[in-house]
């Protein structure tokens, strides 16, 4: 039996980094923290990469630098039907592989002297009166609380009966050479021309083993149960640029959305990051995992010093903040964008420049100017009301409404 005052399920961004703004925010509990890692580092871990500038600013907060190869990014490129867009200007991030990144920061962590258990899957949870125990290959580990860092098939979630319904993404990508044509390895591009499901392909630059590749995948997010072979996509894609799927390792993972109303927390038992959910429009994940765990430390702190540990109010809490008000922008605006209004959407996107040059703003986590979005958002609503149906929605008979499967209820609450 190991005893804790926290043990964290995860050892990824979400729950190395709430193990640093936890030992921030109390320094006395760093030699009681534990971090359960189910695998041993380096371990490879699926994922785009894009680390947001804000993120890399959250760790430094606490004195932490995460110095991996990385592709610095300064520029964001959009492909729609409507045409293409594209602005860059100062630094808003940076494109990393997972299994340096997420080894360099356990590492820092470690230095911290915040104890890591790898191979240490947890296989049982048992909430008791007086605190948590976890059971793993590497023994119980006993606890006052735990935190679920574990992703998008969370164990921790599943064994404290929160709901594991809601919107999921199907992701597949490859890593190839760069082709005649790629954007400059400055930026990072989307494109959202395929009309047959809801989502996007992307080209991130990225660094594979010290050479130069492209990071290329599907992203697509499931709003009903339609079949939607995401490697067929990705090998048509690949084929126009004259690469062939087949000579790739072919990555498939899947993501979780964040759902307003889904409970992230239970008595001693809290959930941050994919566990909790994340920004299900784009998918990003690092700086959203960060970004929790920024707020979960001083929370955790806080309640582990009144001794109120039930967590009860991790929602309204989480709810209040930038980063869950953000989540819920974002989770109603994928409402709008996946039903009826996509075509306006991308075609505003491209006449409004500061609307990408906001989200660039927003994605670096620099302040933005009040007002600064007053004048898009002015010509956008007078465009809604002003122009006629039919020219809003060429694809759509005038007479068209949307039904509740396009414009979904549940997702506007």
């Amino acid at each position: 039996m190991h005893d804790a005052d926290v043990v964290i399920v995860g050892g990824g961004p979400a729950g190395l980094s709430t193990a640093l703004f936890l030992a921030h925010a109390r320094p006395a509990l760093t030699e009681r923290l534990v971090v359960l890692e189910k695998k041993s580092y380096p371990r490879d871990k699926y994922c785009a990469g894009a680390v947001a500038a804000r993120a890399d600013e959250l760790l430094a907060s606490v004195g932490v630098r995460v110095d991996v190869p990385s592709v610095e990014i300064d520029g964001l490129s959009v492909r729609t039907l409507e045409g293409t867009g594209s602005n860059h200007g100062q630094r808003i991030g940076r494109v990393v592989r997972r299994i340096e990144f997420d080894h360099a920061l356990a590492e820092a962590v470690r230095k911290k002297g915040i104890r890591i258990v790898e191979d240490a899957r947890a296989t049982a949870l048992a909430v008791r009166g007086d605190g948590v125990d976890v059971t793993t290959p590497k023994g119980v580990f006993r606890a006052r609380v735990v935190v679920g860092a574990d992703g998008v098939g969370s164990f921790v979630r599943r064994a404290v009966g929160l709901t594991k319904d809601g919107l999921l993404a199907q992701v597949v990508e490859v890593d190839t050479e760069s082709v005649p044509g790629d954007l400059p390895r400055n930026m990072l591009h989307f494109d959202t021309e395929d009309r047959r499901f809801p989502g996007y392909a992307w080209d991130f630059p990225t660094v594979v083993n010290g050479e130069p590749k492209m990071c290329r995948g599907v992203y697509h997010l499931r709003l009903d149960d339609r079949a939607v072979d995401v490697e067929a996509m990705l090998a048509e894609r690949l084929a126009a640029l004259g690469l062939d799927i087949r000579r790739y390792k072919l990555k498939r993972y899947a993501e979780r959305a964040y759902e307003p109303r889904r409970q992230r927390s239970t008595p001693r038992v809290l959930l941050v990051g994919e566990a909790a959910g994340i920004d299900g429009l784009t998918g990003e994940g690092i700086a959203q995992a960060i970004e929790y765990a920024a707020l979960a430390g001083p929370y955790l702190a806080g309640k582990l010093a009144s001794g109120d540990v039930a967590f009860s109010d991790w929602r309204e809490h989480l709810s209040g903040t930038r980063l869950g008000f953000d989540l819920r922008i974002r989770r109603r605006l994928l409402s709008y964008y996946t039903g009826p209004y996509r075509s306006w959407f991308e075609r505003h996107l491209l006449t409004t420049p500061e609307f990408i040059a906001c989200s660039m703003e927003r994605f670096a986590g620099r302040r933005m100017k009040k007002g600064r979005l007053v004048k898009p958002l002015l010509r956008a609503a007078w465009a809604l009301v002003t122009s006629e149906r039919r020219s809003l929605y060429p694809e759509r008979v005038e007479s068209h409404r949307p039904t509740s499967r396009e414009f979904p209820r549940r997702a506007l609450r």
